[in-house]
């Protein structure tokens, strides 16, 4: 009895342990940057008050668990299947089921839509508005216009769709550039689900539009990003002055973002440096007792995995020009300085970051010993 008893505590600790584990690994995290807050955001999700397929309030606990900062509610205003079963003419409601589900946390809830029309223009995201109803009439402009009456922020929804685009190539239509000028578009979608862009980027770049990277989650998304073994969903990271509302606006609307996809990271070099600089830091460095071998240990402070490739004068002991890091942890470089150095230089170039089309940056650490 006692040996049974035994086993029986056993694997219940085991599986309290797992679980645990699997709810730490889960989060999203990412550091702070000078200036700003960081905050982790998914402006695109679905519940079955459109053509998702789970109740708002899972949306909120999944967030919750992903350790996100704010969601964006944006259910097809026109796309209804599920209508039969769920009639609600407030296309107002399921935004209000999770504005109450999240009381009891810190997640922040924002008032969205997607305008859902043929090509051109697709799909859109407006965030921030009033009244969802009101975007619904007939001409596609008006709604973009209705939107922007309402103060809202507008982005272009996966523009390399195949089933509007059957190259997969994002292009500018007459419509959107018209959209672009009088300020009815403001963003537009680089990543969207399990697809990223080179060419919606340049769209961005090219045309001074916030980068925006969503989930587009319709299931559950520990089931479509298969969190349980370590994915995650992708997320607009945000750079804010505070953490609010109109704080996430006012980031949006000056373009301070990067996307997370895919142990990826995108974004304007304004962005995406202090990111990486703030998320890779040095733990510690000095030389070896017995050997002219300076050792750096560099510490990920991320939910990002890293690839460097080395861009220094220096080659390294143990590792070849490329090394990784996983996420929240540390990896120690023995580098080979010839010299003992009162300081050092250390550039890499980081490979899974990206801020053109084939464009990496660099980041560079000054080491004093």
């Amino acid at each position: 009895m006692k040996k049974i008893s035994l086993i029986l505590f056993l694997t219940f600790s085991f599986l309290i342990t797992a679980h645990n584990k699997h709810e730490n690994d889960r989060k999203i995290i990412f550091p702070n940057i000078p200036g700003y807050k960081t905050l982790k955001c998914d402006f695109h999700q679905h519940t079955a008050f459109s053509d998702g397929h789970v109740w708002p309030t899972i949306r909120v606990m999944e967030a919750v668990k992903d350790n996100l900062d704010a969601i964006a509610v944006t259910e097809h205003l026109e796309y209804q299947p599920h209508k039969d079963d769920i009639p609600h003419p407030d296309r107002n409601r399921a935004y209000e089921i999770e504005k109450k589900a999240s009381e009891n946390d810190s997640l922040i809830i924002i008032r969205g839509s997607e305008i859902t029309r043929n090509m051109p223009p697709g799909h859109s995201n407006a965030i921030f508005i009033n009244d969802a109803n009101k975007l619904m009439v007939d001409n596609p402009i008006k709604a973009f216009e209705e939107a922007k009456n309402q103060g809202a922020f507008v982005f272009w929804n996966h523009p390399n769709w195949t089933a509007q685009r059957k190259d997969g190539i994002a292009t500018l239509t007459d419509m959107h550039k018209d959209l672009i000028k009088n300020g009815l578009l403001n963003g537009i979608e680089i990543v969207n689900e399990f697809t990223y862009s080179d060419e919606a980027l340049q769209i961005a770049l090219d045309n001074n539009l916030t980068l925006i990277g969503t989930s587009d989650i319709h299931g559950l998304i520990d089931w479509e990003y298969n969190v349980p073994d370590g994915g995650h969903r992708p997320v607009t990271i945000v750079f804010a002055k505070e953490r609010s509302e109109s704080a996430i606006k006012e980031a949006l609307e000056n373009r301070r973002t990067v996307v997370f996809f895919n142990d990826i990271l995108i974004g304007r070099t304004e962005q995406l440096v202090p990111l990486l600089k703030s998320s890779i830091t040095i733990d510690n460095a000095e030389y070896d007792k017995d050997a002219i071998i300076l050792k750096v240990r560099l510490k990920n402070n991320s939910s990002c995995k890293f690839t460097l490739q080395n861009k220094s004068e220096f080659t390294f002991h143990r590792h070849s020009d490329l090394v990784e890091i996983e996420p929240m942890s540390t990896v120690e470089l023995e580098i080979k300085t010839v010299n003992k150095l009162s300081n050092a230089v250390l550039k890499f170039e980081v490979i899974n970051a990206v801020t053109a089309p084939a464009i990496h940056p660099e980041i560079v650490f000054e080491i004093t010993p």
